[in-house]
């Protein structure tokens, strides 16, 4: 039997129990094991970045070597590009089509043609966008000058013996081309044929139409397109000249 606890004479009552000091909870003693781990780390990754510093002290030539390597890859890297440069801003001005090769080409690879003539011309973001649903607009491009250009591509592969283009074709370009795409200049580009009541609604709607005869004298020529358009809007930036 556990011994009998006296009681206290003045009041009666039993003393209270005393309560045993609780040990260390087992979260703190892993942390404590966690944050001694994580300094003995730290210790070793010191000790090895002397080692290692104090090593290649000892052997700067390595870094020497290595430095000169290093620039001399980023030079030849740097070279090359800027040779890629040089050379694709060389065949860009040299781009040319004549009337027969763009008369073969499918109507997609018109449109690419159509771009990549505007790339020459400066236009570094000139792009292709026809396809389905490209609400009128098969190029856009901006020219040296800010101007924002929307093209609409009509390309038939029997030249002038094709259909013409008629002013339903510049209607669905006069709808679109400024209230959806933004255009400073709106054109229309055929290796056709367009009919006079197109040109005279294009005219009165300040559209610009490219046609067959404008076509060739832009494509096998060096002249940017807003040189051989009439009524180009003036440029957005200032130029050299202004």
């Amino acid at each position: 039997m556990s011994a009998r606890v006296p009681r206290n004479r003045a009041t009666g009552r039993r003393p209270p129990a005393r309560r045993r000091p609780r040990r260390p909870g087992r979260r703190r003693q892993r942390a404590e094991d966690r944050l001694i781990g994580l300094l003995i780390a730290a210790v070793l990754v010191v000790g090895l970045v002397v080692i290692v510093v104090n090593w290649l002290l000892a052997h700067w030539w390595i870094l020497a070597v290595v430095a000169v390597l290093a620039v001399s890859a980023g030079g030849a890297w740097l070279y090359q590009k800027q040779q890629r440069a040089r050379w694709e801003a060389v065949r860009a001005r040299g781009l040319r089509y004549g009337l027969a090769q763009l008369d073969t080409l499918h109507h997609a690879r018109f449109e690419d043609a159509v771009r990549d003539l505007m790339h020459r011309d400066g236009c570094r973001d000139a792009v292709r966008v026809g396809g389905g649903g490209d609400l009128g607009a098969d190029v856009k491009a901006t020219d040296p000058y800010g101007r924002r250009w929307v093209i609409q591509c009509k390309h038939r592969r029997d030249g002038l013996g094709g259909s013409a283009v008629g002013t339903p074709d510049l209607q669905v370009l006069n709808g679109t081309a400024r209230q959806v795409h933004g255009a400073d200049v709106a054109v229309i580009v055929t290796n056709g044929r367009v009919t006079a009541p197109a040109v005279a609604f294009a005219e009165q709607q300040r559209l610009h139409v490219v046609d067959r005869h404008i076509l060739g004298a832009w494509a096998s020529g060096s002249r940017p397109l807003w040189e051989l358009l009439r009524a180009v809007p003036p440029p957005r930036r200032p130029t050299a000249l202004s």
